[in-house]
């Protein structure tokens, strides 16, 4: 008579970890508690800005005397009176100085950043590796200790107080980051690409212009949302360089700061009119901002 022998547990499953009542419980729910708490966190997070489009959207007598979220229960309140004296004043003028400003920073740094950051990951000459020290260096150097020196040369060549000069100094301190981001991009992007193209006869203008760039959108999308949000916002660099006629929209809303917020009117619709282009921005280019904050991570 034979006895069944009931096989030993393999020293997989003897050694494997019991899990925890979190994680039974995890399994059971799956990945849609998850979501849904991730759900109820952006709808938190939004809830400011929700407070913020009803504030511009009443009349500054309400405002003072009720809190936002009455609205629910009086929407006859709302009136967009606050925007079409908004957009009467001065505003207007500000935001075409912001465009004229955050546009041409973007382009710029973009384009230059992409040039460098190929020329130091593919191409080969004398003090490349100690210039790019040089450049990872100035990463570190804060803004505040080159206001006096560039507005003394700015006066020296004319440009102070003037949209261009506001995008020179933008564009100086964003090129830094910008190349050491996409330098560790492109530095990722398989030889063997470039070294096909250069045995076809390519040109190392028309590898970076056809291979390289098309190659690292993903870091170059993630670059234009940061550093055209950097600019947009920014308030020292335009609070120093630009004149009142050329004032960002970040110094002309500054300059309508009153004791006790008696123009919140003006406030909370500039303030909200001013947070529409860049949320426009990142959903339109979102797809790649993931990619991009990853570059250079993973070799």
């Amino acid at each position: 008579m034979t006895t069944a022998t009931v096989p030993a547990p393999s020293r997989l499953e003897a050694g494997a970890p019991r899990r925890g009542l979190a994680g039974r419980i995890v399994d059971r729910l799956g990945s849609g508690v998850v979501q849904v708490v991730m759900v109820v966190l952006g709808l938190f997070w939004l809830v400011p800005t929700l407070g913020l489009l009803v504030v511009s959207l009443r009349t500054t007598q309400v405002n003072n005397a009720e809190g936002w979220w009455t609205v629910f229960t009086k929407p006859a309140e709302l009136t967009i009176q606050n925007y079409a004296n908004l957009l009467g004043s001065g505003f207007t003028a500000s935001f075409w100085n912001t465009v004229l400003i955050t546009v041409p920073t973007t382009i710029l740094v973009i384009g230059i950043a992409a040039m460098a950051g190929y020329a130091f990951a593919w191409m080969d000459f004398p003090g490349r590796d100690t210039t790019f020290l040089v450049v990872v260096g100035l990463l570190i150097v804060p803004i505040q200790i080159a206001l006096i020196p560039v507005a003394s040369l700015y006066g020296g060549a004319g440009i102070f107080g003037t949209i261009p000069g506001v995008v020179l100094f933008h564009v100086a301190f964003g090129l830094p980051f910008a190349i050491f981001l996409l330098r560790n991009f492109f530095v990722g992007i398989p030889a063997s690409l470039l070294e096909a193209a250069r045995m076809d006869g390519a040109s190392e203008w028309k590898i970076f212009a056809q291979v390289v760039f098309p190659l690292g959108k993903p870091a170059i999308a993630s670059l234009g949302i940061f550093q055209f949000l950097w600019v947009w916002n920014d308030m020292l660099i335009a609070l120093v360089f630009a004149d009142t006629g050329n004032q960002p929209m970040t110094k002309y809303l500054q300059s309508q700061m009153r004791q006790f917020g008696s123009n919140v009117d003006i406030l909370s619709s500039g303030a909200f009119m001013s947070l529409v282009i860049p949320l426009v921005l990142f959903f339109a280019f979102q797809r790649y901002f993931v990619q991009g904050m990853m570059a250079g991570s993973v070799k």
